[in-house]
């Protein structure tokens, strides 16, 4: 297996190789398009949207990848092997919408998916904290499904925003994404101790709400 790995990967590189000389030209092209069409405030005042939807959509997430099985341990009296079930399905779901979020984004557009992916999980997210545990299990998965498609369409729209800088806008998000899941762990359980781990769902139920901020990103991609 590994064997069959490294020549994977080795074709792949080549393919790369060949594809970021071509992308770059194509970058250099596209860079001098959109400084014509969008102005640098406009740019900054993009991205730092895009910003706030990673921290609504990563400190959401750090609050069930981190706290799931004990809100359900604490709210239903469920076993720990229980609780863990529901965790695994609902980390399938996120697994199953991060791979679905590219293709939709192609077919639909990347800020359709930011708008229904964000925006969309509201109604589920607010009324998780009072459903009951079979209900529980079943929006779970919904919102994992939903939230997690976001990521792909951010990114890829990030570097639509400003092309030509595929590697500091990956660089950026991809380490948001990770220091806010991070940050978000640390400061929820925070809260669960000062309150209650049921307060914290209810708190976080609102995060989506950022996403009507999607409605001032603008229109950065051809032919939509």
């Amino acid at each position: 297996m590994a064997l069959l790995g490294i020549f994977i990967l080795s074709r792949v590189s080549s393919w790369y190789k060949r594809e970021s000389e071509r992308l770059a030209k194509a970058g250099k092209r596209a860079a001098s398009r959109a400084k014509a069409e969008l102005s640098r405030a406009r740019v900054f005042g993009a991205t730092g949207i895009l910003i706030l939807l990673v921290f609504s959509k990563y400190f959401y997430l750090a609050s069930l990848t981190s706290y799931y099985t004990f809100y359900l341990m604490s709210k239903f009296h469920v076993s720990v092997r229980s609780a863990q079930i529901h965790l695994f399905v609902f980390l399938g779901a996120v697994a199953a919408g991060t791979i679905a979020g590219g293709p939709v984004g192609d077919r639909i557009g990347r800020k359709y998916v930011i708008w229904g992916s964000i925006l969309g999980v509201l109604p589920f997210t607010l009324i998780l904290p009072y459903a009951s545990l079979f209900w529980t299990g079943v929006l779970t998965v919904i919102i994992g499904l939903i939230l997690a498609s976001a990521f792909s369409a951010i990114l890829v729209y990030a570097q639509e925003l400003v092309p030509g800088k595929v590697g500091t806008i990956s660089g950026l998000f991809f380490g948001l994404a990770f220091g806010m899941g991070g940050l978000g762990a640390a400061a929820l359980g925070r809260l669960a101790d000062a309150t209650s781990i049921e307060f914290v769902y209810r708190v976080c139920a609102y995060l989506p709400a950022i996403g009507l901020l999607t409605a001032f990103l603008p229109d950065v991609e051809k032919g939509r």
